[in-house]
């Protein structure tokens, strides 16, 4: 790779920040398929391919919100602006693609890898789409742990909603990300 791809790597690395606010336009499928191509590199023990991803179409966002206001509710919120709120997160973006983590028993693959590994699928799919000039807020909150949510996505209890991407286009420029010092970060290990 020649010095200049490295620095076009590096700094799509760096410039990498979830933005709230997104509008159209969003990616195209030549795109959406390059960046779930790029999310399913992700290391990966044994080769479990744990990471799924689900596109919300945007004919489908209305009930989404409705799945979401519902999925609240079964994690024990009551709050009836919450519930409403929740119904128009959907809307908060052009395009939604829910992260999945499906968990599966392996004697040499403990759980805790399959999660590391599908946190690297989303990174690598969020940093493809930034290459393409997208912007990404990949968010959770109690809505994931739904017992209600993971049924409706065909998932056990042990699975994983690992989050849900909003993508799109930002509304204005970002400022860059502060440096960060890696000497509070990084140690040498002497015995």
């Amino acid at each position: 790779m020649s010095e200049s791809a490295v620095e076009i790597v590096h700094q799509n690395i760096h410039q990498r920040q979830s933005i709230g606010h997104l509008v159209e336009p969003a990616p195209n499928a030549a795109q959406l398929e390059q960046a779930f191509q790029a999310a399913m590199t992700a290391p990966d023990h044994h080769r479990l391919k744990p990471t799924r991803f689900v596109v919300i179409p945007a004919t489908e966002r209305e009930a989404f919100g409705d799945l979401l206001s519902q999925a609240l509710a079964d994690t024990g919120q009551t709050e009836e602006a919450q519930l409403e709120r929740v119904k128009n997160h959907p809307f908060r973006a052009p395009l939604l693609v829910l992260a999945l983590t499906k968990l599966q028993d392996h004697p040499k693959v403990p759980h805790f890898e399959q999660i590391l590994s599908s946190g690297a699928a989303v990174q690598n799919f969020l940093l493809s789409l930034q290459s393409h000039g997208y912007s990404t807020m990949w968010r959770s909150g109690a809505v994931v742990e739904s017992k209600l949510f993971k049924q409706a996505l065909g998932l056990t209890s042990a699975d994983l909603i690992s989050g849900i991407i909003y993508i799109g286009t930002a509304v204005k420029a970002i400022p860059p990300r502060a440096e960060i010092h890696t000497t509070e970060f990084v140690s040498e290990w002497h015995k």
